[in-house]
């Protein structure tokens, strides 16, 4: 295998990975926070917390390592509009996913203090409700910068 279809096959494992990841994370945590189960929040919140390290974050930092490379290697400038528009939304999902790894640790902090038998303080459905809302721009992000990989479409920034 080519050193450009490795790398390329690395850019998409990493992006299915990140992807897949935030997706099934953002899943549990919403079905586990509508349960109302004080149990069930604990782990999921502890489980995607665990994700984010282990599958997330190494993903994060491939990603911008191995699009750079691929493109190089590919003969495309870093001007690219479509390179440009795909950069762009990378460091806006990101400015979405650095808050939401932080309310997610203060979701796992508080349901963990929380006593059994009783209710969750507001700043939990509070930061429940945030890291929910990051999502949106974030997923929506990563499908259009999914699309601009595939199609890579001529226009001007």
């Amino acid at each position: 295998m080519t050193d450009y279809l490795l790398l390329k096959t690395i850019h998409i494992l990493s992006s299915t990975l990140l992807f897949g990841t935030g997706l099934g994370t953002a899943f549990h945590g919403w079905m586990a926070n509508r349960s109302g189960v004080l149990a069930a929040r604990r782990v999921v919140n502890r489980n995607v917390e665990l994700a984010d390290w282990l599958f997330t974050t190494p993903a994060v930092v491939v990603q911008p390592v191995t699009g750079v490379w691929l493109a190089h290697l590919a003969g495309f400038p870093l001007t690219t509009p479509w390179l440009i528009a795909a950069i762009m939304l990378y460091i806006l999902v990101g400015a979405c996913w650095l808050p939401v790894v932080a309310i997610q640790m203060a979701m796992r902090r508080i349901a963990e203090a929380t006593p059994n038998g009783t209710e969750l303080p507001a700043r939990y459905h509070r930061l429940a409700r945030w890291w929910f809302a990051l999502g949106w721009p974030a997923f929506t992000g990563v499908i259009v910068i999914f699309w601009l990989m595939v199609a890579k479409p001529e226009f001007a920034l």
